[in-house]
């Protein structure tokens, strides 16, 4: 059973998770205003992850037989000042994702809990991906932030999708 103290955080989590998500829908449709078809792409698949994310944590807690909690969320930021912002947006919130599940991490194993702790690990390696993914690609947007075409070939060429992870957790509903 999970500790109490995880439940509690990873209930937190599953709104921060959620929030992400509607950040992303909001980054997207910025870039689909700007015209940039491939980025507003790349973000609203980076949504549908996070939400993918927050229903994993869901069937977590509904596996251990624990209450589901859906915080209520901020609205999200829509717009910007440029191209490069909502990416350094999507960077820093990454990196505050990965501070979080570091911490859930760190409470399962302070509980002695030994299957939340198995299930934090995937999260672990889902954060370095998207960290990486991230500051790769604010490296793109700052160098080419004056030419949206080359952004957008830039994604067209080296986004190729990740496909399905049979490692990754159940998603609740799917």
């Amino acid at each position: 059973m999970a500790s109490e103290k995880f439940v509690k955080a990873l209930q937190d989590q599953i709104g921060h998770e959620f929030g992400a998500h509607q950040q992303y829908v909001g980054i997207a449709t910025y870039y689909d205003a700007l015209t940039m078809p491939q980025m507003a792409a790349l973000f609203y698949a980076q949504a549908v992850e996070e939400r993918d994310h927050a229903m994993m944590m869901i069937q977590y807690l509904l596996d251990q037989d624990q209450p589901i909690v859906i915080p209520a969320l901020a609205a999200p930021r829509v717009t910007f000042a440029d191209v490069v912002e909502p990416v350094q947006v999507a960077l820093e919130q990454e990196k505050r994702v990965t501070s979080q599940i570091n911490e859930l991490t760190r409470i399962a194993r302070d509980d002695n809990d030994f299957a939340s702790d198995q299930f934090m690990q995937w999260f672990i390696k889902e954060q370095v991906e998207e960290v990486a993914k991230m500051s790769d690609l604010l490296a793109v947007v700052t160098r080419s932030k004056d030419d949206y075409e080359r952004i957008e070939d830039w994604i067209a060429r080296e986004e190729t999708g990740e496909g399905s992870d049979p490692t990754a957790p159940p998603i609740a509903g799917a």
